[in-house]
């Protein structure tokens, strides 16, 4: 695989403002004849996230079940979602190597993902699998990041971005992966990190003040990302590879992913954007559309569809830029928040004219102790006291009309 230079990217850019556009596929979803093509062929792919990480058990007790990754889930969740439409789940899930040294297979964790894996397939969804955490990189990082004073940041640990052994050792637990599932007809991607946030650490939060000071060291995602596909590579040509940029995969991000000539590598992006918007507490009162602070810059500004264009016009960019296929493979709004159904509606017809990919977060489990952990269902409807399934809810309809359109099915691929 090859790096694009900067002068290319700049050449690339300069033809593209003459009025460049990527090629329409040749064909559409419908009996996909490689993996590949559920990423190359417009939005193919409609579903949503499950997320499971490691148990501590002294701090978890029993709220994440028994088993060393929780919380657990079952077939018939899976069943669920596919009973609504959806063709894929993404898995957001713990590397399979133990997180500290020696960084090694472990087995249990292994097990939980290929019963996901398995229960996936057998519900009919295609997988793709995305690794949380892994060789020197625990879940803190994410805890930390949404609840500060739950355990505090004594427990993160970040450093796959300054260590060279656990860099190895992460590119090693692909390549183990891949062996795993090259041969699996359900999994259609492998996620390398979820939300790669080096440029955190360095407290470099907008793309121009980390690149290019942090090019080419051990926090530049660009440089590591290679190493993780070319050992993916060695024992795996066809599975597609999903990289995601720095800054926790924002979308603001997305340009400064380097394209590589893999023509089975596309390229993903977050959206929560406006997180005042997609996160509020439920007696917040921001609506869609209508007017709020979407920027942190303290002016409010129009929250409209044409606000929603703006946001994500690097997803255009990108590929006008490249040429490359570019999936949102995670984006959510919180189930109370007013408007919440026309928000997504607006968001989900936005990337599908742009023909990416998409995924929810979250699709919950049905087990008992994460009943009421529900901000993102879907499912549960807009009364936050609320924690039982509203059938017929706006935000529902919005999505099982969305999945409706699906045409690309475990049961027609054709490999």
């Amino acid at each position: 695989m090859r790096l694009f230079t900067w002068i290319e990217a700049a050449t690339m850019i300069t033809t593209c403002l003459l009025g460049c556009a990527p090629e329409a596929p040749e064909e559409g979803c419908a009996a996909p004849a490689s993996k590949a093509d559920l990423w190359t062929n417009g939005a193919c792919l409609r579903g949503a996230n499950i997320y499971q990480r490691r148990v501590y058990p002294d701090l978890d007790g029993s709220a994440m079940g028994p088993g060393a990754v929780g919380p657990p889930y079952v077939p018939g969740d899976f069943e669920g979602l596919a009973a609504l439409g959806a063709n894929f789940v993404d898995l957001s899930h713990p590397g399979i190597f133990f997180e500290t040294p020696p960084y090694e297979l472990d087995e249990e964790v292994l097990e939980n993902l290929d019963a996901a894996v398995d229960a996936a397939a057998a519900a009919g969804l295609f997988s793709v699998i995305s690794f949380r955490t892994g060789p020197g990189r625990n879940e803190f990082v994410f805890m930390n990041e949404e609840d500060p004073e739950w355990v505090g940041e004594s427990l993160d640990d970040n450093s796959v971005w300054w260590s060279e052994e656990a860099q190895v050792a992460w590119a090693e637990m692909w390549r183990a992966t891949a062996e795993r599932f090259r041969d699996h007809r359900a999994v259609v991607a492998y996620d390398l990190m979820v939300e790669p946030n080096a440029n955190a650490l360095v407290d470099a939060y907008e793309p121009d003040a980390f690149y290019p000071a942090w090019s080419g060291t051990s926090y530049d995602w660009n440089r590591f990302y290679l190493e993780i596909a070319a050992a993916i590579r060695e024992v795996d040509f066809a599975t597609p590879i999903l990289v995601g940029a720095l800054g926790w995969s924002d979308v603001e991000w997305l340009g400064t992913l380097m394209p590589t000539d893999d023509q089975a590598t596309a390229y993903a992006a977050h959206q929560y954007r406006p997180i005042a918007y997609t996160s509020q507490a439920p007696a917040a009162g921001l609506t869609y559309p209508g007017r709020l602070d979407a920027d942190g810059d303290g002016a409010e500004e129009d929250f409209d569809l044409d606000w929603l264009l703006s946001a994500l016009y690097p997803v255009d960019e990108y590929q006008q830029l490249t040429g490359a296929p570019v999936a949102v493979n995670e984006l959510g709004v919180v189930r109370w928040a007013p408007g919440a159904a026309a928000y997504l509606s607006d968001e989900i017809e936005v990337l599908e004219q742009l023909d990416a990919s998409w995924a929810l977060w979250l699709w919950y489990p049905s087990f008992e102790p994460w009943v009421g952990n529900d901000e993102f269902s879907v499912a549960n409807g807009p009364d936050p006291a609320s924690h039982a399934a509203m059938p017929g809810n706006a935000l529902l309809e919005t999505v099982t009309e969305a999945f409706s359109r699906n045409t690309a099915f475990l049961e027609d691929a054709q490999w």
